[in-house]
């Protein structure tokens, strides 16, 4: 039996994805559409490219799949767009569907989160949240979820009190896209630092919250299942407004690259940060008291939020792809669960190089290659070089791990700002490091399996301060990867190599792209990113490249 799990069109508008899973709930392939379409989010775009990738890795075409899954019941939200079921999937899909129908089972959003959450973790039972900008009718849910039970829905809260949206309008507020949440976190950190005071947009009563909002737009509330366009909108035009009142002005003084700098705009993502936090910290208590259950699993673009993962009491785990590409896991699973469960899902399950697109001999040109040896790269990284490694299968979700990143020493702090020139990047947004396990506790505090993905940000000790600066942030945390052994086989060889010469077993570690580009994919996308960059090198599967 075929599982093939999809995000995109009609409803799912970003970040569109494809994963199948055999007759066991193994993940044979999974892949966002963006490392092969290379537009970053792949906004508006259906997974073909990603379902190509998924079919080709198994060795089957389409014909052989049994279900479709898709991670939005869209079947509620777009009752009348579609005459027939095959004109739903040939548009979700990109392509015709000449020959037999696989069955499609529409799984409702929150839900196809959940499934990526529980079944990648090692939990046998354990309260799942889901917090993002909406499903169908809902901006968050708790679910309680038990090894080999039906999933139970145990609580819903509606569109209108979305987390996810008052978010989407801070960034928007301060000139960013509602897809750079990212950003707006690493410049609440400024305010943090500051000491600053937030003004209160969350309230806490009995077994609910209410956001500002509510009062100041009553309105937000009314509006049906397929109507989420508009009352998005409505909700971004209210937040926009208090965000104003926060901030005494209607827009930020500085530009993007000097917003650290604009105490107004510092102090609007500040307030919008500490209402996430606070709304989630509560709505995580709520999931382990309704469910009786201590482990807590965490999903929905909201789970991206480092700070606010990492304020959650222990034991949380958060699954490579939190956001809106994992409910194609999520709805693979909820149709066929993993049998097995031995081990957490590898975060390697996109193309290999040889898989992805091959490299011109252009773009060979002017290029010195050497056979790679992790000695050699230890030695330019302990020179000050800062590189690249594309290696084995791709990492899923937003954060490099080790196959398709930039390394540099951590160290002086003035690394961190020369790698933000590098990639283009505004420079008050921070980077985090990779590491052994055992540094865990030593350099930063332990944040358990939100270290496995870099999903917590962790605070920085005395030592850490010492020996990774370039990696602390402002507020003195930053965001590591621990590795336990065998997951990154190039990073960890040149970790083991500067641990023989006396150097601290740390990199930093960021994504493989320029700005506004997806991470590289294959051989032609790395070299032409080394290319674009001012990096001083590149690991390429087994060749160390360099100009000549």
């Amino acid at each position: 039996m075929w599982v093939l799990g999809i995000n995109g069109p009609p409803f799912g508008s970003h970040d569109a994805a494809a994963c199948l899973v055999d007759s066991a709930g193994r993940v044979v392939a999974f892949s966002e559409e963006e490392r092969f379409s290379r537009d970053r989010h792949a906004v508006r775009q259906p997974p073909r490219l990603a379902v190509d990738f998924c079919l080709r890795r198994a060795g089957i075409t389409l014909s052989d799949v049994d279900v479709i899954a898709t991670g939005w019941d869209m079947s509620r939200l777009v009752p009348a767009m579609f005459a027939t079921e095959r004109d739903l999937l040939e548009f979700a899909l990109g392509r015709q569907l000449p020959g037999r129908l696989p069955e499609i089972v529409h799984v409702p959003h929150h839900a196809a989160h959940a499934a990526s959450a529980f079944h990648s973790s090692l939990y046998d039972q354990a309260a799942v949240l889901v917090v993002d900008g909406n499903g169908e009718d809902e901006s968050a849910t708790i679910w309680e979820f038990r090894e080999g039970a039906q999933p139970r829905l145990v609580r819903s809260f509606p569109r209108h009190q979305s987390l996810g949206w008052a978010y989407d309008a801070a960034s928007r507020w301060l000139g960013l896209s509602f897809l750079d949440a990212g950003k707006t976190m690493g410049l609440a950190a400024f305010g943090r630092a500051a000491g600053m005071r937030t003004t209160p947009l969350i309230e806490f009563g009995g077994d609910d919250y209410r956001l500002l909002l509510e009062k100041a737009a009553p309105r937000v509330r009314d509006y049906r299942s397929h109507d989420i366009v508009e009352q998005y909108h409505d909700v971004l035009d209210g937040w926009r407004a208090i965000y104003d009142q926060v901030a005494g002005t209607g827009r930020p003084r500085r530009e993007v690259f000097r917003l650290h700098e604009d105490e107004e705009a510092v102090l609007v993502a500040y307030t919008a940060q500490t209402m996430v936090e606070e709304g989630v910290g509560w709505l995580a208590r709520q999931a382990r008291e309704t469910t009786g259950l201590e482990a807590l699993c965490l999903a929905g673009g909201v789970a991206l939020n480092c700070s606010a993962n990492a304020l959650v009491p222990q034991p949380v785990y958060v699954p490579p792809v939190p956001h809106d590409a994992g409910v194609a896991l999520g709805a693979a699973w909820w149709v066929r669960p993993p049998r097995e469960r031995a081990r957490l899902l590898s975060p390697y399950l996109g193309a290999d190089l040889a898989e992805a697109a091959p490299a011109s001999a252009e773009d060979w040109a002017g290029l010195r290659r050497t056979a790679f040896s992790a000695d050699r790269v230890a030695e330019l990284l302990l020179a000050g070089q800062v590189g690249a490694v594309a290696e084995g299968r791709a990492e899923i979700g937003p954060r490099a791990l080790g196959h398709r990143s930039i390394l540099a020493l951590p160290r002086p702090a003035e690394v961190h700002l020369r790698v933000n020139r590098i990639k283009n990047r505004e420079p008050w947004r921070p980077f985090g490091p990779v590491a052994g396990i055992e540094c865990a506790g030593r350099l930063w505090t332990d944040l358990c399996e939100l270290n496995r993905y870099m999903l917590g940000a962790a605070a920085v000790t005395a030592a850490g301060r010492e020996t990774v600066p370039a990696a602390v942030h402002v507020d003195g945390t930053t965001r590591p990867q621990l590795l336990r052994g065998g997951e990154a086989p190039v990073v960890e060889a040149v970790l083991d190599e500067l641990e023989k010469v006396g150097a601290p077993r740390v990199l930093i570690n960021t994504s493989f792209n320029g700005r506004g580009e997806p991470i590289v994919n294959g051989p032609a996308e790395a070299l032409r990113a080394f290319r674009g960059m001012d990096l001083d090198f590149l690991v390429l599967g087994d060749e160390l490249i360099s100009r000549c």
